[in-house]
């Protein structure tokens, strides 16, 4: 039997088990309620998901009880990744974040830190989104601009590069640019790149010269004294303050 057949059998065993037994899935209504809710930055979001998580609806996806949460959980992560993406939430943090979760679900050994995961995972995504909107809603060629930088933080980027990218002139996007964020398109190129470094000086053994060089700073000497200006102190000194600090218990959760 092919396997459309065995699927199609499957179905119909199912739905006629289902009826017999009274069981219905939650609607599409109900079901993605809480995300939009999510997209807004409604923390009500938390609990309403977290409810319907570990309610009795949500549908049996392995006979194994911690796979079957692990599965559901890659479903609501899915789901809230793609909502707050659409929410303005940039596309690789959005991405990313969820990957992270994933992983995190997949190395959880019961059911308990699976559901207590998922609702920090809710919580992750709903502080993003309430800070995305106490930052103001961006027009469409700033996000787009914003999601750019963030993508290629490690190739050469500039106002003329960006704005052929958008498809509208240099002049146009440096001006909404900086009227809708405050900082130039410059600006907030140096910002995501010193954030980035801190991060990698903290969590990897790169050096400053490899992390300035993946981050296209032109010499150390550049690398060090724009970390400076944002940081207030060197590449160096940011690395012996923080390098793993809590990382082994942030690793652990």
């Amino acid at each position: 039997m092919s396997i459309r057949r065995q699927i199609d059998a499957s179905l119909a065993q199912l739905t006629f088990a289902h009826r017999e037994e009274n069981y219905h899935h939650l609607s599409y209504e109900d079901d993605l309620h809480p995300y939009a809710l999510l997209q807004q930055g409604d923390m009500a979001a938390v609990e309403e998901a977290q409810g319907k998580f570990t309610g009795p609806n949500m549908g049996l996806l392995s006979d194994d009880p911690v796979r079957n949460y692990q599965y559901l959980f890659v479903a609501s992560v899915t789901v809230a990744c793609r909502f707050c993406m659409e929410g303005g939430l940039p596309t690789e943090e959005a991405f990313n974040l969820s990957d992270l979760y994933i992983r995190q679900a997949d190395k959880c050994a019961d059911v308990k830190a699976i559901c207590a995961l998922h609702g920090e995972m809710l919580r992750d995504y709903c502080r993003r989104m309430q800070q995305l909107r106490r930052g103001g809603a961006y027009s469409r060629p700033v996000f787009q601009c914003l999601d750019y930088i963030e993508q290629h933080l490690q190739e050469p980027l500039s106002l003329e590069l960006l704005a052929e990218k958008l498809g509208i002139s240099a002049s146009y996007l440096s001006v909404i640019f900086k009227k809708e964020t405050g900082e130039t398109v410059s600006e907030c190129v140096r910002r995501k790149r010193v954030d980035t470094a801190k991060t990698l000086l903290q969590y990897t053994q790169y050096t400053c010269s490899e992390i300035a060089e993946y981050l296209c700073f032109s010499t150390d000497s550049h690398f060090s004294r724009v970390f400076r200006q944002y940081a207030g102190m060197t590449p160096g000194e940011y690395r012996k303050k923080h390098y793993r600090k809590h990382w082994e218990k942030q690793v652990g959760k």
